[in-house]
């Protein structure tokens, strides 16, 4: 065989070969564009939801601040409460049900106009979508198999794409400014809920039967030995090895709150990199994730692979953080350049994140409780999401670059005590380090 074949070969299908013919076949395309569309209904509340609130309902900015803090904590519960039920009743009903629920609180968001009404509303909206997101995850899980990775990769460029075309949907409406508008777009994410409630419903319930240790090789028998052990002695809140890894999976998805908060707000208040370059972290983030996911995920399959990603996204902050931290000195364009050197970085640490921390969430959880498990692990992202931005505006930012710089130190050290733990319990150790490589 020619090397360019056998580079084609290893390379394998791109993304829209893949997305017509995903792991899991036709339920797991049929669940790719729910997901989508989801995600267009979620970029067309993520511009508008705050203008909402503001100029439609009228609520300060001390108020929102409280409301959208209330549901991000709210939201917290989504993800072990979607795991506990869906150890007890189907995955597709379940999601369906989350779908329908945020259908509700989005029509009551519109009827609602007090403070004291849209509080409960819409950290609901919060719980039911972190919910969802949850049992996405499982029913990945269940219908990819051991390509779940792969499947994750595509779930990702998807929703993005989706979140990005909702986001320019919402700019029109936006432009427009009136009361009309921003109404509109508020029903057309509510809509967005209901196509792919009618989506999901087209698939069919995924086999639990179908989750299998992605080529663990030595490792599986470590791993599930030690989960049925666990699960016998209370399940996940009981077992202090995964807990330990959702901890500390809270600072190793700290990218998201960079990317959306620390940029934005460190170029407006301590650059003079030019205000124009704000979407420009955005775009590239979602350029690049919808681009690269499917590449980068095959660089974290395995538990090996998983584990080092880990390592490589603690390098890719530390680095994001040090440019950061200089981004104070120099021009205007200096600034700018640094400031967009550092978008690229905290992306690919995203990419390298968002699919190693949930293969590592699979494959560390036994496969009898593995919905409990991944609910659990799930209340990483939620936890960040409440704590990150507050920790970078009054820690972070407060002390100045030197902030960024411990930060990015602390994120490092912290993925080394992360790979190290998830290598110790899947049996990584240097005995086994020979196996997993021949199993690759």
């Amino acid at each position: 065989m020619r090397r360019g074949e056998t580079r084609g070969k290893e390379r394998g299908p791109g993304l829209m070969a893949q997305l017509r013919d995903p792991p899991g076949g036709r339920d797991a395309r049929i669940m790719l564009l729910a997901l989508a569309v989801d995600r267009t209904g979620s970029g067309l509340w993520a511009a508008s939801s705050v203008l909402y609130l503001t100029f439609v309902t009228h609520l300060s900015a001390q108020q929102i601040g409280v409301l959208l803090g209330v549901a991000g904590v709210a939201g917290i519960a989504g993800s072990p409460l979607a795991g506990r039920l869906a150890g007890r009743f189907p995955v597709r009903s379940l999601l369906v049900g989350c779908h329908l629920l945020r259908l509700v609180t989005l029509v009551l968001v519109l009827v609602c106009t007090g403070f004291d009404a849209l509080l409960p509303v819409v950290a609901v909206t919060y719980l039911g979508d972190r919910a969802a997101k949850t049992l996405e995850m499982l029913f990945a899980t269940r219908a990819a198999g051991e390509r779940r990775a792969t499947y994750q990769a595509l779930s990702r460029s998807a929703a993005n794409a989706g979140y990005g075309v909702g986001a320019g949907i919402a700019a029109i409406g936006l432009a427009v400014g009136t009361t009309g508008a921003y109404r509109v777009l508020i029903l057309g994410n509510a809509l967005s809920f209901v196509v792919a409630a009618v989506l999901v419903w087209r698939t069919g319930e995924p086999s639990g039967s179908a989750v299998e240790v992605a080529r663990s090789g030595g490792a599986a028998p470590a791993a599930r030995g030690e989960g049925k052990g666990v699960v016998r002695g209370g399940g996940p809140w009981r077992d202090r090895g995964y807990l330990k890894f959702v901890l500390l999976d809270i600072p190793m998805n700290l990218d998201d709150s960079i990317l959306a908060v620390g940029l934005p707000l460190w170029l407006v208040n301590r650059t003079s990199a030019p205000h124009a370059l704000v979407p420009a972290f955005l775009v590239i983030n979602t350029v690049l994730v919808v681009v690269l996911q499917l590449s980068v995920s095959k660089r974290a399959e395995g538990p090996r692979r998983a584990a080092r990603a880990v390592l490589l996204y603690g390098v890719l902050m530390l680095a994001c953080c040090g440019f950061l931290a200089v981004a104070t000195r120099g021009g205007a364009w200096a600034a700018g350049a640094v400031l967009l050197a550092a978008a690229l970085l905290v992306t690919l640490a995203e990419l390298m994140r968002s699919v190693s921390s949930w293969e590592l969430a699979v494959l560390l959880a036994p496969q009898d409780a593995r919905a409990a498990y991944l609910g659990v692990a799930g209340m990483s992202q939620s936890i960040q999401k409440s704590a990150g931005p507050p920790l970078l505006t009054g820690v972070v930012m407060a002390a100045g670059p030197a902030g960024w710089l411990v930060l990015g130190a602390a994120v490092a050290g912290l993925a080394v005590v992360q790979s190290r733990a998830c290598a110790r319990r899947l049996g990584l150790g240097p005995a086994r380090a020979g196996a997993a490589l021949a199993a690759k």
